[in-house]
């Protein structure tokens, strides 16, 4: 079954229309309502996600019931927990939809078999992965290191579409700040 979107992106890679057809087969499309949950924390990631259109997140409940937001998952991305997914064991993140999406899944058995049967897709993953690992380093430097200010310009440099799709209290949970202090950035950039 295939997803024309998804056929495009796969096909801006270095995949052969026979890799193309095989991942296609093995993928099941789901949709998901705005605010569903993909799987809870405490539940075990069982499936790769492509995003065909949509945006989902990737968030964490603190003890004290702040929400943070580890990642944003727009069409043409993939997403999932990967440590709850390679090793089978529960997640401590959970993952929902932002607006309505439609995704494609690939239960962990059957895209294990993909990457074996087709070496295309393996470097394909392993491009994803480096990528992943770039980001989530740059993110790490910035949360630790940048000023509010400079975690939100930032965000709007990298992800200026977000915007508009994002309520401030999802961006806030992202850059790991109080709603009231992005209104006052926002409100101080307006001013200039």
């Amino acid at each position: 079954m295939m997803h024309p979107e998804f056929e495009t992106y796969l096909r801006r890679s270095d995949l052969a229309e026979e890799a193309v057809r095989k991942i296609s087969d093995l993928a099941v499309a789901r949709k998901l309502r705005r605010n569903e949950l993909l799987f809870s924390a405490g539940e075990i990631c069982r499936h790769k996600v492509f995003v065909v259109s949509g945006l989902l997140y990737t968030f964490n409940i603190s003890a004290g019931g702040n929400q943070h937001i580890l990642q944003f998952a727009p069409e043409n991305s993939w997403t999932l927990d990967v440590e709850s997914y390679d090793r089978q064991i529960p997640s401590q993140v959970s993952i929902g939809a932002v607006e309505p999406s439609t995704i494609l899944c690939w239960q962990k058995k059957d895209f294990d078999m993909l990457l074996a049967e087709v070496p295309q897709l393996k470097k394909f993953a392993e491009g994803l992965i480096a990528r992943n690992i770039h980001y989530s380093r740059k993110r790490i430097l910035i949360s630790l290191s940048a000023t509010p200010e400079e975690k939100y310009e930032d965000f709007i440099q990298t992800f200026p579409d977000y915007l508009a799709r994002l309520p401030l209290r999802m961006i806030a949970a992202y850059l790991g700040i109080s709603i009231k202090t992005l209104t006052r950035i926002r409100h101080a950039q307006l001013q200039r």
